[in-house]
């Protein structure tokens, strides 16, 4: 099952009050100076390349230690859902919110163990990996890019996407027990262009300052992305398979 399940669980339930970050304050939200929103999106991008960074020490010390994450698997998937509640609660409490950050998404690292070696584990591999991170980084690159600097509103995604998101949970769910490899491309196909939908929400939402903290918005993104790797290994990883 993919990490659909896991995602979002804050995203429509965000506080439109004073906001006071990890680092400075910033104002209200909706009514942060020029110079507030510039240093709101840096400190936003530097959380989410560090999380990424966690993300990947993570992976990179649950492959070693693979068989026993398989075992206790969904009692991490638990620690996991734990850390990201334990975040929306502390996302305005300095020092405390970054830990709950960082601890989340190396956790999101070591859950992810399992689908990378069954894929690493196939013909070819390393290089379906190294294919689907390439094509994550210039998706996210690109629709990031795109929300940055396009004249079109994305707001009225919002609703839409999460329905959506709702749809693909449920259907992920049903597949557990039916187990389908066709079913499962589907579901795999439809959350990628889903996720590539919430990056351009999301970084409209950045640029607009429209998180309460740094913190927030970058778990937001971080989870985009995650989910966009997840959809598109899974969907190269099936491919890749000799049956």
């Amino acid at each position: 099952m993919a990490l659909y399940d896991r995602d979002y669980v804050h995203h429509h339930a965000a506080e439109r009050d004073v906001a006071r970050t990890e680092e400075q304050p910033y104002g209200e939200m909706g009514a942060r100076s020029e110079s507030q929103l510039a240093a709101f999106v840096k400190q936003t991008y530097q959380l989410f390349a560090a999380s990424c960074l966690a993300a990947t020490a993570g992976a990179y010390v649950g492959m070693g230690m693979a068989a026993t994450i398989q075992s206790w698997y969904w009692g991490l998937v638990i620690l996991e859902f734990a850390l990201l509640f334990g975040l929306m609660f502390t996302r305005k409490q300095p020092g405390l919110n970054l830990i709950m950050l960082f601890g989340f998404t190396f956790m999101t690292g070591i859950t992810l163990v399992p689908l990378l070696t069954s894929v690493l584990a196939l013909p070819g591999g390393g290089s379906i990996v190294a294919q689907t991170f390439f094509l994550t980084a210039v998706i996210t690159g690109g629709l990031s890019l795109f929300a940055m600097n396009t004249t079109r509103d994305f707001s009225w995604m919002g609703k839409g996407l999460f329905i959506a998101l709702i749809v693909i949970i449920i259907a992920s769910i049903i597949n557990i027990f039916l187990g389908s490899p066709m079913v499962q491309v589907i579901i795999a196909g439809v959350g990628t262009l889903l996720f590539s939908g919430f990056i351009l929400f999301d970084t409209q939402r950045i640029i607009r300052g429209e998180f309460a903290t740094p913190s927030e918005a970058a778990v937001s993104l971080y989870l985009d992305v995650l989910n966009l790797f997840i959809s598109l290994l899974q969907i190269l990883g099936i491919f890749g398979r000799e049956e």
